[in-house]
């Protein structure tokens, strides 16, 4: 199976699907990887965007993905770019992956870059356009959680057991030391633990990552 992961942002796909990556790996599927934006000044500066450049090729790396995709648009501001430049660009990712399976961001999520990034990838899957059997949203808890609206809320119906993965996952998101925060803040790795833990609870096991399911075909 080709798998493909469409992140906002650098350390979004180890958040919301690090485990489901390794774990993918693991059983031999070939996982892809679409980093959207990038830090720009004047919000970072030149050294913390080049220590954010080294982080994202690190945690590919660790993860085993060997050629990650990185578009480098502006980072929070996605909604001063045009949504058909946005779309053009994640649709030539996908035509060139021709993945069977895409995790995205949730279309509820209160950060804005998630939003504009899940309308994209609806977009650059269609069914007609594209070789894309399914399309999972993940969640990232310091945004996802947020949400004012009850009826956006992240209310998940798949589930992947990652208790063999999570410590790996951890280790991975170590490396995102300039997003790391103290616990317990959810960007913590004490945090990210836990709501691992609470999902595997769920379902009955040790760890697990938690999805919701846009779209299915046989």
């Amino acid at each position: 199976m080709r798998v493909l992961v469409i992140a906002p942002h650098p350390d979004d796909e180890v958040i919301g699907c690090g485990g489901t990556i390794l774990k993918s790996l693991a059983r031999g599927d070939q996982v892809f990887l679409c980093v959207v934006t990038t830090a720009c000044p004047p919000e970072w500066n030149e050294k913390t965007i080049e220590i954010k450049k080294k982080e994202r090729m690190k945690a590919a790396k660790l993860l085993g993905i060997k050629k990650p995709c990185f578009l480098d648009l502006p980072a929070t501001k996605l909604d001063t770019i045009p949504q058909n430049e946005l779309n053009r660009k994640i649709s030539a990712c996908v035509k060139k992956v021709k993945p069977d399976m895409v995790f995205t961001s949730y279309w509820g999520d209160v950060h804005s870059d998630h939003r504009i990034v899940f309308n994209a990838t609806l977009i650059a899957t269609r069914p007609f356009d594209s070789t894309v059997k399914k399309v999972l949203c993940y969640e990232i808890p310091s945004t996802t959680d947020l949400i004012p609206d009850k009826k956006e809320i992240f209310l998940p119906n798949v589930f992947e057991d990652i208790s063999k993965f999570l410590e790996k996952k951890l280790r991975v998101m170590k490396v995102y030391k300039t997003e790391l925060r103290k616990y317990p803040h959810p960007r913590s790795i004490k945090a990210i633990e836990v709501h691992a833990r609470r999902r595997g609870v769920q379902i009955g096991v040790k760890a697990a990552e938690a999805f919701v399911l846009v779209r299915a075909m046989r």
